[in-house]
C-alpha cells in the first residue's frame, strides 16, 4: 500500500490544473514521458534493491557502485529535499485546517500536524506502515471513485447527472491534442515531474519488512499499472470532462473543477479533504524517509553516531529528531521569510528529484556488473535492454535538467531550481571529497606507524 500510494502525491491534485493550462490534453504525453522514466527508474533502482535491501536504498548503491563520496552526497541531498518537503506540507495541511477552523491560527496548525506525525513516527516503525496504509487507502479509493464516476459520466450512463460538456471530443475539439503546438509537452514535463517523487520511499521502506526482496520485486514490477491508472487515468477523465481551456480548471483546481461540472455537491470540500489526505501522506512519509536516509548515513559513518541508534522498537530516534527539527526550523522560515530564505529552500532542492534519478542510472550501470560477479543468483529482478536502456534514461533526465535551464519565467523558475540545486549539490559533493581524502590520509598514516 506504500507503493501504491507513494506515487500518488498532493502535487496531482494540487499542480495537475497548471499543466493542463500549459499544454492542453497534450498534458496527458507530459505525464506519459516522465511516467516512462520513473519505470524506467524504478526498475534500475528495484534490480539493487531486490539483490541488496538496504535502509538507505539509492544511497547505499550508490556508496558501492560509485564511491563513498556519491552515497553521501545523495544521501544528504535526498534528506534535505524531504525536510524542506516537510515544511511546504506542513504549511499546505495547517492552511486547508485553517479554513475549516479559522479560530486557530495557521502556524498553530501547522505545529499540531508535524508534532502529531512525529509522534507517529517515534512510537515504530509499525505505526508510520499503519498511518501510510489509511492515508494511501483513502487516495487510492478516491481516485478510483473519480475515475469511474468521471468515465461514466463522459459515456453518458452516469445516473441522475447530465453533464453536457463531458466528451472525449474535448481531446481535439478545442484547438487540437496540442492547441500550443509540441513544445508544450516538454513544458508540461517540468510542471509534472516533481509530483512523481515519492515512488522511491516504498524500497527504503522495504528494507524494514519481513521479506524485503519480495516487497521490493513486487512494489518495482507494480509501478506500470499504478502509475497508467491514478495518473494518466485521472488525468485523461479531467480533461474528457471539461475542455482544458475551460476557466474553472484554473480557477478552481482540475480535480474540484471536474466535480463541480457533474453537479456534486460540496465537490471543493469533498477535494480538501482528500488533498489533505495527501498532505499528511507526504507527510508521514517524508519524516520517514528523511529519518531512515540519516540513519543509514549514520551507519556508513557519514553522518553523526547517534543518527544510527535505535530504541527497542527500533526507531532511529535521534534521526526523527534532527529531521523535524530541521522541517520545524522550515516552517519558521516559511512564516517568517517566505520570499527568500525559505524560497532558497524550495528552489535549492527543487532539482534533487532528477539528481537522484541520474545517481541510480550510474549505480545500476556499475552494479549490475558487482552482482553478476559476486552473487547473480540475486538478480530476480533485471533492467530491461541492459545497458542501452540505462544510458538512454540517464540521457533523458539530462536532456530534462537541461531545458528547464530554458525556463526563465518567476521567482522559482527552470533555471532558478537548476542552478541553485548544483549549487548545493556542488558543495556538499566538495565536503564528501574533502572527507574522503583526509580519511584515506589517515589510513595511510596509520599504516606507516605500523611495524
Amino acid at each position: 500500500m506504500i507503493a501504491i500510494g507513494g506515487v500518488i502525491g498532493a502535487g496531482l491534485f494540487v499542480g495537475s490544473s497548471t499543466g493542463i493550462a500549459t499544454a492542453g490534453p497534450g498534458i496527458l504525453l507530459s505525464y506519459a514521458l516522465v511516467g516512462t522514466l520513473v519505470v524506467l527508474v524504478m526498475r534500475m533502482l528495484g534490480e539493487m534493491s531486490a539483490a541488496n535491501p538496504a535502509s538507505g536504498s539509492f544511497s547505499a548503491h550508490a556508496d558501492r557502485a560509485l564511491g563513498r563520496w556519491a552515497g553521501f552526497s545523495i544521501g544528504w541531498l535526498y534528506w534535505f529535499f524531504w525536510v524542506v518537503v516537510l515544511a511546504v506540507e506542513a504549511t499546505a495541511g495547517a492552511g486547508i485546517l485553517h479554513g475549516w477552523v479559522p479560530g486557530v491560527p495557521q502556524w498553530a496548525w501547522a505545529l499540531i500536524v508535524m508534532s502529531v506525525l512525529t509522534a507517529t513516527n517515534l512510537v515504530s516503525v509499525g505505526s508510520y506502515g499503519e498511518f501510510e496504509f489509511w492515508f494511501a487507502g483513502i487516495k487510492v479509493v478516491a481516485i478510483g471513485a473519480f475515475i469511474v464516476i468521471g468515465l461514466l459520466a463522459v459515456f453518458g450512463v452516469l445516473p441522475g447527472v447530465h453533464a453536457d460538456k463531458a466528451s472525449f471530443g474535448n481531446l481535439t475539439d478545442h484547438g487540437g491534442f496540442l492547441p500550443h503546438g509540441p513544445g508544450a509537452i516538454l513544458t508540461g514535463v517540468l510542471l509534472v515531474v516533481f509530483s512523481f517523487m515519492g515512488s522511491e520511499i516504498a524500497t527504503l521502506a522495504a528494507g524494514e519488512s519481513e521479506d524485503p526482496r519480495r516487497a521490493v520485486t513486487k512494489s518495482t514490477n507494480s509501478i506500470i499499472w499504478r502509475i497508467g491508472v491514478f495518473y494518466l487515468g485521472s488525468i485523461l477523465v479531467v480533461v474528457s470532462l471539461l475542455p482544458w481551456n475551460d476557466a474553472s480548471i484554473k480557477k478552481e483546481g482540475s480535480y474540484v473543477a471536474a466535480l463541480d461540472s457533474l453537479g456534486i455537491a460540496h465537490a471543493g470540500q469533498i477535494m480538501n479533504v482528500i488533498v489533505l489526505t495527501s498532505v499528511l501522506s507526504c507527510l508521514n512519509s517524508g519524516l520517514y524517509t528523511a529519518s531512515r536516509m540519516a540513519f543509514s548515513l549514520g551507519q556508513r559513518g557519514d553522518a553523526p553516531k547517534a543518527f544510527a541508534r535505535t530504541t527497542s522498537r527500533g526507531v532511529p530516534l535521534a534521526a526523527i529528531l534532527a529531521s523535524v527539527v530541521f522541517g520545524f526550523v522550515a516552517v519558521f522560515f516559511n512564516y517568517a521569510y517566505p520570499k527568500t530564505v525559505f524560497l532558497f529552500l524550495v528552489n535549492s532542492s527543487g532539482a534533487v528529484a532528477l539528481f537522484v534519478w541520474l545517481v541510480i542510472c550510474f549505480s545500476q550501470l556499475r552494479m549490475r556488473k558487482i552482482i553478476q560477479r559476486e552473487a547473480p543468483e540475486k538478480l530476480v529482478v533485471k533492467m530491461w535492454l541492459y545497458p542501452y536502456l540505462t544510458w538512454a534514461t540517464a540521457g533523458l533526465i539530462v536532456f530534462v535538467l537541461g531545458y528547464m535551464l530554458t525556463d526563465t519565467k518567476g521567482e522559482s523558475s527552470g533555471r532558478t531550481t537548476v542552478l541553485l540545486s548544483l549549487l548545493v549539490a556542488t558543495g556538499v559533493v566538495v565536503i564528501a571529497l574533502v572527507r574522503q581524502r583526509v580519511r584515506q590520509g589517515r589510513a595511510v598514516g596509520t599504516a606507516a606507524e605500523r611495524p
